[in-house]
């Protein structure tokens, strides 16, 4: 009896062996420590080890894994790491560096294991993503160049509209007058549109420059607020300001920071109903400036929160409501908010309106002045 035991467990382990080799995607088990005891062929060949190189040898010390701008990624931060701490399966692009020093992108998911609570080891499965890179890199290639094209002839639009506009070439009946405004406006929105593909194309190629200089907080909300307000009074829509340190000073690049904080106050504008209300608001803590853009708009659906900031997504209430609209706002503020080395985050109610705040460093000199004041 013990015998046909000892065969029935060695051939589950060689049904075990066989069907892990045959993952389709590379796969490394390892032992609570983080030790590798498993590794499919696909794996060998993507990273260009051999199978006696990595068995027993921690995973963080045979992988070195950066980010898509080439920057190390910390130990705490690896999907492993974070996977055995918050006992979750985690998925996340990085970047592997093979044997021969060349890095791969790969799309890795780490699974812990836990057997009565404690950690026995993790199974982390990764597929070779160089295609989708180069893709996405053609797109944002296209991307590129055609709004680049588009600018030069939109310029002129803009322009001309303008002058008529404001009876440089005689004056215009009400139609026509009223005809032209809906041209300026659709042209802003184009050009608001051109912006945020640009901008997205560089975030996704590394290639956005950031210069990081004091900047007066409340100068600053001050020309988003003016620069919005038509299209809030187009709406009845109140915009408020609270910023009770005039000398107040965030370390930040202005350009990169008024596209966030105007892309915020312009969707606040956009998704709050007619008489209602949009607050741009700053405060400090703990040595960081927190902006703030609160509305009484239609809100967020909880089903909708973990996807606010995804390339392309809207929720549904608000295509019912506004069915113009790419998507790329937000997911454009999250890439400029990490470029500024800050953090993006929202509460909403839905049906209530929401908050999204922007959390960037305090200029050093403002630290000093309020230390001096207190």
């Amino acid at each position: 009896m013990a015998s046909q035991t000892r065969v029935a467990l060695a051939e589950q382990r060689a049904l075990a062996e066989i069907l892990f080799d045959s993952i389709g995607d590379g796969a490394i088990t390892t032992d609570e420590y983080g030790c590798i005891t498993r590794i499919n062929p696909i794996a060998l060949n993507i990273l260009g080890f051999s199978e006696e190189e990595v068995i027993g040898v921690w995973l963080p010390k045979l992988l070195s894994a950066y980010d898509d701008n080439g920057r190390n990624i910390p130990l705490i931060e690896r999907p492993i790491t974070r996977a055995f701490v918050t006992r979750q399966i985690l998925s996340q692009r990085v970047r592997y560096k093979r044997k021969n020093g060349t890095l791969v992108p790969v799309s890795v998911t780490v699974s812990p294991i836990f057997v009565k609570d404690q950690p026995v080891g993790c199974i982390q499965i990764f597929r070779d993503i160089t295609k989708e890179y180069e893709i996405d890199k053609m797109k944002s290639d296209f991307i590129s160049l055609a709004s680049h094209q588009l600018r030069t002839p939109l310029s002129a639009i803009k322009t001309y509209s303008h002058m008529l506009l404001d009876g440089f070439m005689g004056p215009l009946t009400k139609a026509q007058a009223k005809s032209l405004r809906t041209i300026v406006s659709a042209t802003g929105r184009m050009n608001e549109t051109i912006s945020t593909l640009l901008n997205i194309s560089r975030i996704e190629s590394g290639s956005i420059a950031v210069d990081k200089k004091p900047i007066n907080a409340a100068q600053l909300m001050d020309e988003i607020i003016n620069e919005h307000q038509l299209a809030a009074t187009d709406k009845k829509i109140k915009l408020i300001t609270q910023h009770p340190d005039l000398q107040l000073k965030v370390l930040s690049d202005g350009v990169i920071l008024k596209e966030i904080l105007g892309n915020l106050v312009s969707n606040a504008i956009k998704y709050t109903n007619p008489n209602g209300q949009v607050c741009f608001a700053v405060k400090t803590k703990n040595n960081r400036v927190i902006l703030s853009v609160n509305d009484t708009g239609m809100g967020i659906p909880k089903e909708s929160r973990d996807n606010v900031f995804s390339k392309f997504y809207r929720g549904e209430n608000v295509i019912r409501k506004e069915t113009s609209g790419t998507g790329l706002g937000l997911y454009l503020v999250k890439g400029l908010v990490s470029e500024l080395g800050g953090e993006v985050w929202f509460d909403s109610t839905e049906g209530r309106g929401s908050t999204f705040y922007v959390s960037l460093p305090l200029f050093p000199q403002t630290i000093r002045t309020q230390t001096v004041k207190k």
